[in-house]
């Protein structure tokens, strides 16, 4: 296993406090400690801060080695327990210790240091210290099989949890009661539904009973499934065995089935109890209606409601419960009317029935039904909370009442209501979409004023939002805001954060997770379709179908069966939203005939092809390079009288300007058109446009577009920026700055903040570093100080002329400066440290942008494979294809034909081989099969 020590950990500070005695699973309760034993807790406490510290030009080993004390495994465990928030730097100092003191080293820390790594999910290097125990002789204990059992549980690795608790059988461990509920708990969670009963059983033979919150686990499992002697079974045991109340027990056997969506066997639940003389309490009954509303039988629902009307026993919540069932539905009409009906005969609802209509009534455009709702609430002294409170500023800022939005926010801080930082959330949020950053500052600041917690991603929309208009000065508020708030403690969490419900969904999360795990799963077709059919759906729509092959799309053959599947079920019919992402599948897949059938066939049932339609099979034709048939699509569209609307222009012209199928007249001709018919490009598509023009050598017209580009909105920094920076990115630094000088003198200190990491990059690219530097020094007086941009460009530069401490010492000024490093920064550290041969350095930086964030994208894999490969190191290549895979990325033609070639070259024919087993396995899983 590779150490992955050295300066990295030096240079790259773990800001993220090291957890002080954290509170551990039972799983790491590992032994009682003896009251007569030596005090370690100042070793630890210094080993620690040796740890959180290591930064400075002392190595943390070195500062280690310098501690002259005893390291026992005792030390060694509360070292790496308090280092269980940051598992990077857990395993380095693991790491050290071995080869420092193996006899320190016991089962007990393979324990710690596996199930640290477990919780976040680092199971290859969990695989790696599996095996090093065998040849260093550490026997495993039950603690280790129970760590390794619950960890791979959490992940759903069935089949792997099942083999382990196999090997600990043969290894002599005898289950224990704690092993025994983690497996049935894994086997639940998975949906293991004839395992889970088989195991359960097995527990009860050897007089080991579940918890009641693992019996009810269970029996939602089994419900699921339809096992319902199974579940009358339980249930039995539960009152017999484990001496649980009957009431107690039908309550949940009641809930299992509603929830699963089994009413007539809840019905009978029911009537059992009746026969049993078991008290039915309104609960029950909320129960119940519920199950029957979101199984879509509102009808029956009602009747249960009139029975309980003439009894007198009906709860205002059974309302709440049936106007939401008709939410769900979409059937807005219907709940409006049962609301008035309540509202006529007095009947006050809970706050969170006004909040689900309010919700509703917004997503469908009826601002003024919902703004009366919430007058309602007032006049009638309805206590709001924050929820409600939150859907009222939404919808406000919706309509771009930015005023009112804030009168709201006030008069409730007035009347002493706490609002939570999820509401500020939803507000600043809601102004980015409508393009109201001032707002979103002013927000910020309140938020400030009151001492609230401000989360990254908040400053991530405002800035990403400023950024695409050129707004340097509100990003450098914003930035400065973020820098004063993470010096801020933020140890402590907000337990008082509220969710916000989405809008009412025509379908369940339970049927959309089961309806994934089927079509995702490695069995046939034939298989599939047959557990579809078990899953008794009650309710397919549409926007069901759109969730399953939005959350499939790697797996493209069978989501598109499913498509097919589902399309021939009575009673559904595929919109033209459905049809166009199974097209998008398709297209994804390069299963272009596939992608053109469901085209046709849109056509023959009358559905609506709209530009969205023909922008999908542009696109997915440019993408690859088939800019002939991307451009004979767009004109045939033309030709049937649909119009190009900006997106399809977009797709068009950045597929006309990539590198593969370039055609660069036409894209000319395009970006032209696009602007004739009123469609203004966004940045992103100038700045790729600009980008191929002045690549193939067209300064002229990249400068002339340029200055059009003022007449369409542009401020001219932004329009010349934008030209400047093209420039500079391939390679025409001087043509840049001759640019820059044309620009008036009221404008040149926009512009200079606009084009400065651009024209520092392509001085560093030229080698031109004394001009790059004085440039910076030259900005810094005009209070323009250096970006991300600048400060990775020099990263880049240094590690390139085998700079490696310079390179190191301007990441390290870069934090200290409070410029956070992008992905793009780490990339570059990465691929430094192995162009310089410190592969360790760089697998210590990869490890950290996994567990710490920000997470590796497709370019950061594909980087990394790349010189893997390069570096003669193909097999690592390989693992990391599966690990993208593992992540939901998909890897390209480029990265399997990397790892090909690199273990060809190695000599590893056979691995090579398998590399192309997984490359067309994932072809065809991405094409439809019929």
């Amino acid at each position: 296993m590779n150490a992955r020590n050295g300066e990295a950990g030096d240079s790259l500070d773990c800001t993220e406090a090291v957890c002080e005695n954290a509170n551990m699973n039972p799983e790491l309760e590992l032994t009682t400690t003896n009251m007569a034993e030596k005090d370690v807790s100042p070793i630890v406490h210094e080993v620690t801060q040796i740890l959180r510290g290591g930064k400075g030009e002392v190595s943390i080993e070195e500062q280690l080695e310098d501690m002259s004390v005893e390291f026992d495994s005792d030390v060694v465990n509360k070292v790496l327990k308090r280092c269980f928030k940051v598992p990077d730097l857990a395993l380095r100092f693991f790491n050290w210790i071995k080869y420092k003191n193996q006899s320190s080293v016991t089962t007990a820390t393979y324990n710690t240091m596996i199930y640290i790594l477990g919780e976040t999910k680092q199971f290859d290097i969990v695989e790696e210290l599996l095996e090093e125990m065998e040849k260093n002789l550490c026997k495993k204990d039950l603690k280790t099989w129970t760590i390794l059992i619950s960890k791979y549980g959490k992940s759903n690795a069935i089949g792997k949890v099942l083999l382990l608790f196999e090997d600990m059988k043969k290894s002599g461990f005898e289950p224990d009661l704690a092993v025994c509920r983690v497996m049935l708990r894994t086997l639940c969670n998975g949906v293991k539904s004839d395992i889970a009963m088989e195991f359960y059983k097995e527990m009860v033979s050897k007089e080991m009973e579940p918890d009641t919150n693992l019996y009810k686990l269970l029996l939602n499992c089994l419900a699921t499934s339809g096992y319902i002697d199974s579940i009358h079974l339980v249930a039995e045991n539960m009152i017999k065995i484990s001496q649980i109340p009957e009431q107690y027990v039908y309550t949940c056997m009641l809930k299992s089935f509603c929830i699963s969506g089994r009413i007539r066997e809840a019905l009978e639940v029911i009537k059992d109890m009746k026969n049993k003389d078991i008290r039915i309490e309104p609960e029950h009954f909320e129960i119940l209606v519920k199950g029957m509303c979101r199984a879509d039988r509102i009808s029956d629902a009602l009747e249960i409601v009139d029975i309980l009307k003439r009894k007198d026993v009906v709860d205002k919540k059974i309302y709440g419960i049936v106007i939401n069932g008709y939410l769900r539905r979409n059937d807005v009409s219907n709940a409006l009317q049962i609301f008035q009906s309540l509202k006529d005969c007095g009947q006050i609802l809970p706050v969170s029935t006004y909040t689900e209509l309010m919700q509703h009534l917004f997503r469908i455009s009826e601002f003024e039904k919902a703004f009366d709702l919430y007058n309602m609430m007032l006049e009638t002294g309805i206590e709001l909370d924050s929820v409600a409170i939150t859907a009222v500023v939404s919808g406000y800022v919706q309509q771009n009442r930015i005023s009112e939005a804030w009168e709201v926010i006030k008069s409730m801080e007035k009347k002493g209501m706490k609002l939570t930082s999820k509401c500020y959330t939803v507000f600043i949020k809601e102004l980015c979409k409508i393009s109201r950053s001032d707002e979103a500052l002013n927000v910020f600041n309140h938020m400030k004023a009151l001492k609230l917690h401000i989360e990254d991603n908040m400053f991530n929309w405002i800035t990403s939002h400023s950024g695409q208009k050129g707004e340097l000065e509100k990003i450098h508020q914003v930035k400065q805001i973020q820098r004063a708030s993470s010096k801020k403690d933020e140890t402590t969490l907000d337990l008082s954060s509220i969710q916000i419900e989405p809008p009412p969904k025509s379908f369940t999360d339970h049927d959309l997770d089961r309806v994934c795990k089927i079509v995702s799963s490695s069995m046939s077709w034939c298989s599939k379709e047959e557990s579809l059919q078990k899953c008794d759906l009650y309710s397919i729509t549409p926007e069901l179908v759109m969730e399953v092959l939005r959350s499939c799309r790697l797996h493209g053959g069978a989501a598109l069966q499913f498509f097919t599947w589902v399309g021939k079920k009575d009673g559904y019919s595929h919109t033209a939203e459905t049809y166009n992402m199974a097209m998008k599948i398709a297209g994804q897949g390069k299963d272009f005939k596939q992608m053109r059938m469901l085209f046709h066939e849109m056509r023959r049932k009358g559905l609506l092809v709209s530009s969205d339609t023909w922008t999908i099979m542009i696109l997915q034709y440019g993408r690859i390079g088939l800019t002939e048939i991307a451009l004979k699509i767009f004109r045939e569209m033309k030709e049937t009288g649909c119009s190009p609307n900006s997106s399809t222009y977009k797709s068009l012209i950045i597929s006309l300007c990539g590198k593969k199928g370039r055609k660069v007249n036409e894209a000319m001709e395009m970006f032209m058109e696009m602007s004739e018919d009123g469609f203004v490009p966004d940045k992103e598509l100038v700045e790729i446009y600009l980008g191929c023009l002045c690549e193939v050598g067209n300064v002229l017209e990249a400068k002339s577009c340029a200055k059009n580009l003022c007449q369409l909105g542009f401020s001219t920094p932004l329009a010349y920026s934008l030209c400047i920076r093209a420039l500079c990115r391939s390679g025409k630094v001087e043509e840049g700055l001759i640019m820059a000088d044309e620009v008036g003198e009221k404008d040149k200190n926009t512009l200079n903040g606009y084009i400065y990491g651009s024209v520092i990059h392509g001085l560093l690219r030229e080698k031109r570093l004394q001009e790059a530097l004085e440039k910076m020094e030259s900005m810094k007086q005009v209070s323009i100080f250096p970006t991300v941009h600048v400060y990775t460009s020099l990263i880049v530069y240094f590690f390139r002329e085998k700079q490696v401490c310079k390179a190191l010492e301007v990441f390290k000024k870069m934090k200290e400066e409070g410029c956070e490093p992008t992905i793009v920064t780490y990339s570059s550290l990465i691929r430094g440290y192995m162009s310089n041969g410190r592969m360790d350095d760089a697998w210590s930086v990869f490890q950290k942008m996994k567990s710490e964030g920000p997470m590796p994208d497709f370019r950061t894999y594909s980087m990394l494979i790349c010189c893997l490969c390069k570096e003669g190191k193909s097999e690592e290549g390989m693992r990391l294809l599966s690990e993208m895979l593992n992540v939901g990325i998909a890897p390209s033609t480029v990265n399997f034909r990397d790892v090909f070639y690199g273990l060809n070259r190695e000599g590893k024919q056979s691995l090579a081989q398998s590399v192309l087993g997984t490359k067309w396995d994932l072809i065809s899983r991405r094409k439809s099969l019929t």
